[in-house]
């Protein structure tokens, strides 16, 4: 098969030559990498990678294809795709299209035939930084001029290229529990995990104040994942301190976790590199035991001694906070994500754990 070239060039200057896939343009973003062997439409569609380029670091990427019951959101969210092998045919009879169809009705760009493993050892040591991929544009110089105009992941407000315009509705109205969900860029694994604990969810858009959500007369809150720095979202840490003066139980999710840290003078900081993938070793302090979990995020709750806020899990290869609850209150969060898909599901006791809350409220 004949392909386009295709160029990767990071901030830093290092470069590396491929062959394009899916949309043949130019694309921008913060590189970052993902280490899950599985998975990777709901990677793909997942808002919380809005604006970041991604290289998978498993060797085959679309051999399985692209199914409709394996999405987080309704379109491609990453910036472009870096991998080894793109499949060009998929081996699944239950797909319903190739992953090369997907990228190219999706508009997504992308670069493959690159030695990954080369760009993650970079990444990993030099940190996070922003990047272009280019299959139209093979001029080093021009693209380094191109990606000087592109601004830094830490400051950027993401969340409102993601969240949803309108509020809507997801499950059954004659549930026992009414949950609402302030929609950061909300995977829809996370709200079918809360329908199947027979709970009717309202997604609310990120910007909503907290007298719309409470006049909905919720039962519970959950703060959605989504992308972009937190440091950045003042208007929901104050949405997030106002509902805490509510007493209503609240569980918050990635970036959700972040906004609820925020939200009781917690700090955050930008990562070197973040956490993706499947396989993130974290203690539950509470109980002592290890969960393999699903991580997404770049950035993380500082160390804090504050007196209201006990920390509940944490990272077992960098002991970053993983998991917080704010005492006197019926609120707490996690830094993973418990929905998992596709896993693993050692998580998902939490959203038990939820609805235990909000049926004591």
């Amino acid at each position: 098969m004949s392909l386009t070239q295709a160029v990767l060039l990071l901030k830093d200057g290092t470069y590396f030559i491929g062959k394009a896939l899916g949309k043949i343009g130019t694309t921008t973003g913060e590189i970052c990498f993902n280490t899950g062997m599985t998975g990777y439409q709901e990677v793909f569609t997942d808002p919380s990678y809005y604006g970041q380029i991604l290289v998978q670091t498993n060797v085959h990427i679309g051999n399985y294809g692209i199914s409709a019951s394996e999405v987080e959101s309704s379109n491609i969210k990453i910036a472009g795709l870096v991998c080894s092998t793109f499949a060009h045919h998929h081996s699944r009879k239950l797909a319903i299209s190739s992953i090369d169809d997907y990228f190219i009705n999706n508009q997504v760009v992308g670069i493959q035939c690159i030695d990954t493993r080369k760009v993650v050892r970079h990444i990993r040591d030099k940190g996070a930084m922003n990047a272009i991929v280019s299959s139209e544009v093979t001029d080093i110089p021009t693209l380094k001029a191109m990606l000087d105009q592109v601004p830094d992941m830490e400051g950027l407000e993401l969340s409102t290229q993601v969240t949803t315009k309108d509020f809507y509705t997801m499950g059954s109205d004659q549930a026992a529990h009414k949950l609402a969900v302030l929609d950061f860029g909300v995977k829809q694994n996370i709200v079918k995990c809360l329908n199947e604990r027979d709970a009717f969810c309202g997604i609310f858009n990120a910007h909503t104040p907290a007298r719309d959500i409470l006049n909905w007369k919720p039962d519970g809150i959950l703060l959605s994942n989504g992308p972009g720095d937190p440091s950045a979202m003042d208007y929901a840490v104050d949405t997030v301190r106002t509902l805490l003066g509510e007493n209503i139980p609240i569980y918050g999710i990635c970036l959700g976790h972040q906004i609820l840290g925020r939200s009781m003078g917690l700090e955050t900081f930008k990562m070197h590199n973040g956490h993706r993938g499947l396989n993130h070793p974290v203690k539950n302090l509470a109980t002592g035991h290890c969960e393999i979990t699903s991580q997404n995020h770049g950035f993380a709750l500082k160390e804090t001694h504050s007196p209201d806020v006990e920390v509940t899990h944490i990272n077992l290869n960098d002991n970053t906070i993983e998991g917080i609850r704010v005492k006197g209150k019926k609120a707490f969060s996690v830094q993973y994500h418990p929905e998992s898909s596709p896993g693993p599901h050692d998580s998902r006791y939490l959203f038990d754990d939820f609805i235990s809350m909000v049926k004591g409220a």
